[in-house]
């Protein structure tokens, strides 16, 4: 397998943080299946035609992390609003969220609300 590619990212992971993370793939591809996966920023990142909107990650505290973003440069948030009914996410910026999961059962346990977190994300960014 390549370095720098999806197989060789999931390979190095143990078995707690590729479970998670596989789930979050499939969640993602589910809700958004015209996005692209890359590796981007040293973890799975989806895509569309202009820009990342949602990145993969493991968390240095423990866990597995997704972040909802418009892209690799920061764009102006005046006037963008984006409704996280569940609460899922922490907002460090009205258009950056992070969502920390501790495991594989926690991704299960909050999988409809994430599914339906990322398509909304998908459409309000587009």
């Amino acid at each position: 397998m390549a370095a720098g590619s999806i197989p060789a990212f999931l390979d190095a992971l143990d078995s707690g943080h590729r479970a998670a993370v596989d789930a979050l793939r499939g969640l993602v591809a589910e809700a958004a299946p015209g996005l692209v996966e890359e590796l981007k920023w040293n973890a799975p990142s989806f895509r569309d035609a202009r820009d990342h909107k949602v990145t993969l990650g493991i968390d240095r505290k423990g866990g597995v992390r997704i972040v909802l973003h418009r892209g690799a440069t920061a764009k102006t948030a005046t006037g963008f609003r984006f409704e996280d009914p569940a609460g899922l996410a922490a907002w460090p910026a009205p258009d950056r969220g992070v969502i920390q999961l501790r495991d594989a059962d926690d991704v299960a346990a909050h999988a409809d609300a994430l599914r339906d977190l990322v398509r909304r994300w998908i459409a309000a960014t587009a």
